[in-house]
């Protein structure tokens, strides 16, 4: 087994986590506050950070960190994974979340997971007419989101979620339908 550790912001992260727990080599997931580096802009480290904090503009999105064994699953298919689950085009948003906490972001540990990343996005971006808005950068700071965050939809079924796991379930079957 290689494990490898990724983070994805996704819009609210109660909905990413639980996507990404059903997709198969992913083997361990926490929802948090993820912080990139940024060339211009990067806000003082905290030691901790709440859900209130990110909620009033820390800077921080809302993240999932992804644990996977890249020998059953490769980067790139964790990314088109994740893709299912968000409006890459979307700025700040996505469904009814509005707000810089919502936005979506690659954060990656090492130069190389940044350049899988980097040349997913340009592929990405040639379905689109609009520009990819999904950043790319390396991971500065993440931290764990309070205990009643982690696994939230598993806990509370009903939930508010953005994603349509059913709308992704038909678009993953005409996919396969196509390429049989």
């Amino acid at each position: 087994m290689k494990k490898e550790t990724i983070y994805l912001a996704g819009g609210c992260f109660w909905g990413t986590e639980k996507y990404m727990r059903c997709v198969e080599g992913v083997l361990e997931t926490r929802v948090g506050y993820a912080l990139g580096e940024k060339p211009l802009w990067n806000p003082p480290l905290k030691e901790s950070v709440t859900y209130e904090e990110v909620c009033n503009h820390s800077g921080h999105a809302e993240a999932v960190e992804v644990v996977f064994d890249a020998e059953k699953i490769s980067l790139t298919e964790i990314l088109r994974e994740y893709c299912y689950t968000i409006d890459p085009t979307s700025l700040g948003r996505q469904g009814m979340d509005i707000g810089i906490q919502y936005r979506t972001g690659i954060y990656s540990l090492t130069e190389e997971q940044r350049q899988t990343a980097q040349a997913f996005l340009d592929t990405l971006q040639k379905d689109y007419k609009q520009p990819i808005m999904i950043e790319n950068l390396p991971l500065r700071q993440f931290i764990q989101a309070e205990t009643y965050h982690q696994k939230y939809l598993e806990k509370n079924p009903n939930g508010y979620c953005h994603i349509n796991f059913e709308k992704i379930a038909a678009q993953k079957a005409a996919k396969a339908e196509k390429q049989d």
